[in-house]
């Protein structure tokens, strides 16, 4: 019986390409976070694939190119997929023009400074910088946070599209520490300020033991980015990270108005 309904579960795939394409894509998807191999196991527990169809997928994928095989039983993301993301125009251009001011920000904080875009109701992290001995914070280049729980996230949320927080919102906001702001209407409250001093100061909220500030980059009248900067709470000087962050993120904006 089990084999008849993988078997019906797979005919739409046999039967509609663009049903094997999303299908696919959903599985590439489960790399985007947490862990980088992946079990076909954890594979099909968050696509809801069976695993006949997990593992001739993933055959494709590592045939194209996009997922290798790790060691019995697990995958991870392989270098085509990176080709890919490194050609996407304006990430590229973002990064190409934030990347000497986020050297500087480092070089004069000796934190770990951040350009971070909205995916969807996400914070996508795109680029890092940091040192030998700088503190350990679990973001990474091409990890998502929410948006609500984070400086960079609720910068890019003041600043960006009016749909934006309504789609945050119904979201949910989510606790990711004990400090994470989980009300409404603390939140809205929390974004006012923002858009008053211009930046998100933000202490424990997303990670324990980090604090940071975020400043947006603006195309337009919208932000389109931010860059922050990150440490111990014990380091943590608003009066002097705030104006730094803040003049890096004026003049990534300036440079990025000549080249969009």
């Amino acid at each position: 019986m089990s084999n008849t309904v993988t078997d019906m579960n797979d005919l739409p795939a046999a039967s509609d390409p663009r049903s094997v394409l999303r299908r696919g894509l959903s599985i590439l998807e489960c790399f985007a976070d947490g862990e980088s191999d992946k079990t076909i196991s954890e594979l099909c527990r968050r696509t809801g694939l069976p695993p006949a169809t997990v593992h001739r997928l993933l055959g494709v994928l590592v045939e194209w190119g996009g997922v290798e095989k790790v060691t019995r039983g697990k995958y991870r993301l392989a270098f085509r997929v990176w080709r890919l993301g490194a050609r996407v125009p304006q990430a590229r251009t973002l990064r190409d023009v934030a990347l000497p001011y986020m050297e500087d920000l480092y070089e004069a904080t000796h934190g770990v400074v951040h350009l971070t875009i909205v995916d969807g109701i996400e914070v996508l992290y795109i680029e890092k910088i940091s040192g030998r001995h700088a503190i350990p914070v679990t973001s990474s280049v091409g990890l998502r946070r929410p948006l609500h729980a984070s400086g960079p996230g609720k910068v890019l949320v003041a600043f960006g599209p009016p749909d934006l927080l309504d789609r945050v919102l119904a979201a949910g906001l989510k606790p990711q520490t004990k400090k994470t702001i989980t009300d409404e209407a603390t939140f809205r409250r929390a974004l006012s300020e923002i858009r008053t001093t211009g930046v998100a100061v933000t202490r424990e909220e997303m990670s324990p033991g980090i604090a940071s500030v975020a400043a947006p980059i603006f195309a337009g009248r919208q932000a389109v980015a931010s860059v922050s900067v990150a440490t111990t709470p014990d380091r943590f000087d608003a009066a002097v990270f705030t104006p730094l962050a803040t003049t890096v993120a004026r003049a990534i904006t300036r440079a990025l108005a000549r080249e969009w």
